[in-house]
Parts: C-alpha cells; structure tokens; sequence
C-alpha cells in the first residue's frame, strides 16, 4: 500500500507536468519504478500502459469539453501506433527481457527526446496535416507505437513531442497525441496480459500499482489539461527536456557500466 500511494503521488505530480504537452507521463514513471518502487522485470512496461488507461480520461474529459478531440491527426496517430504497440510488446517479452537490455531501450528514449525538448528552438506554426503529411505521420507514428510498446508509452507520448518540433502546435498536438496513447495502451495492456500466459517472468501488470498510479495521474492530467494555456509552452518544454536527458543519460551508463 505505500509503494501504491508512493506512486499515485508522483504520478499526480508528473501528469500535471506532462500533460499539456500531450505527454501522458509515462515516460517518466519507468525510472521511478525501476529505482524507487522496484517493479520487477518486463511488468514495468505492461504497469506503465495501465497507468495510461487510468490516467488519460482525466485530460481527454477535458478536452472534449473544450472541443478539441476532433480533426484528421488522432486518426493519423491511432492508425500508426495501434499495430505498433502490439509489436513492440512482444519484442518487448522475446527479445529485452534482460534488464541491461531494457536500460539501454529507456536510455535510447529518453535522451533524444530529452535533447529535443530542451535545446531545439520552437519551429514556425504548420496548419493541421494535409494529405501530403498523412503518410509521413503514419508511418513516423507506427514506428513510435513500436518504441511505445517496448518502453511502457503507448507511442503518443513521443510523438507528442516530436510533432511539436516540428512545427504543430502544442494547442492541437496535445489532445491528439492523448487520444492515441489511451488506445494503444489499451492494445498494449491486453497483449501483455495474453502473452503472461505463455512467456517465463513477470510480464502481467502490477494492477494495484498501475491502478493507484492512474488515479493519481487522472487528477493531474485533469489539472494539466486545464492550465495548459495558462503556462509558456517553451518552459515546460524545455523543463521536461532536461529532466528527460538527465535521466536517460544515468540509466545509460547503469547499463554501460
């Protein structure tokens, strides 16, 4: 019950952060299960996603009240990282099950995303994607959805960010980087649960933590999503960035050392 409680408030405290950038907060949940909560093996992933199912309805709640969940990109993204996820879970359980393995996986994340966010400078507003983006979009979101299902993310929580680089705005991004996360962890949590009765190890969420996790993450998505216009979006940019570097950069050389 503490390691539950533990982590329910650090995921209120981080969805607040992440959310209106369109980061559910995931990313950042996997360092504190490996190192404060000692989560075992490959159920940090499926842990992960459960946070998501949880946590997310508190911002889409709140973005569907503002009317912002409609338009072309959602569709894009869920059309990607939906078979991407699915995929990433089973390498996830075939192939990284050996923790240095996964170590470098999150380090391979989180640094490039961390560099992103915080040192490139924000590119000139695009409109909404046309046909001529529609491809490159599906496919940058299946490989994300691959990444997402190796790491525990869903795949919206990177191409969240990565959309905003280049060019989208946080404004429409967020809700349809959300919307995508939320149904491919869903995928992601049942193919967990059906590969657990066929793989060696722990591979089955950790309900109670994934459940505690997402109610304090759904409160702090609700709060994210309701001052997202409120803060400079190059602040929480660039404060994520750094996070996400330091962090991805320590469980590099964990695993090199």
């Amino acid at each position: 019950m503490t390691d539950v409680l533990l982590g329910a408030l650090f995921a209120f405290c981080i969805s607040a952060l992440t959310t209106p950038v369109g980061v559910s907060g995931a990313v950042f949940l996997v360092p504190v299960q490996l190192s404060v909560l000692h989560t075992p093996g490959p159920a940090v992933t499926p842990t992960n996603l459960l946070f998501n199912l949880v946590a997310i309805p508190g911002a889409l709640l709140r973005f569907h009240g503002e009317g912002r969940l409609g338009g072309p990109l959602p569709r894009l993204l869920v059309l990607g990282t939906l078979p991407g996820v699915v995929i990433g879970a089973v390498l996830r359980v075939t192939l990284l099950d050996d923790g240095t393995a996964f170590l470098l996986v999150v380090a391979a994340v989180l640094v490039p995303l961390g560099a992103w966010l915080a040192l490139a400078p924000p590119a000139p507003p695009r409109p909404a994607p046309g046909r001529a983006l529609s491809r490159p979009i599906l496919a940058l979101a299946l490989a994300v959805g691959v990444i997402g299902g190796i790491y525990g993310i869903g795949g919206g929580s990177i191409l969240g960010p990565v959309l905003v680089g280049l060019g989208l705005t946080v404004f429409e991004v967020a809700p349809a980087a959300l919307v995508a996360t939320f149904l491919t962890s869903l995928a992601g949590v049942l193919a967990f649960a059906l590969l657990s009765f066929f793989a060696a190890g722990d591979v089955a969420p950790d309900w109670g933590l994934g459940i505690g996790m997402g109610l304090g993450g759904l409160a702090g998505a609700y709060l994210g999503a309701r001052w997202q216009t409120r803060v400079p979006e190059a602040w929480l940019r660039r404060g994520l960035g750094v996070l996400a570097l330091v962090l991805g950069l320590r469980y590099g050389l964990d695993a090199l050392l």
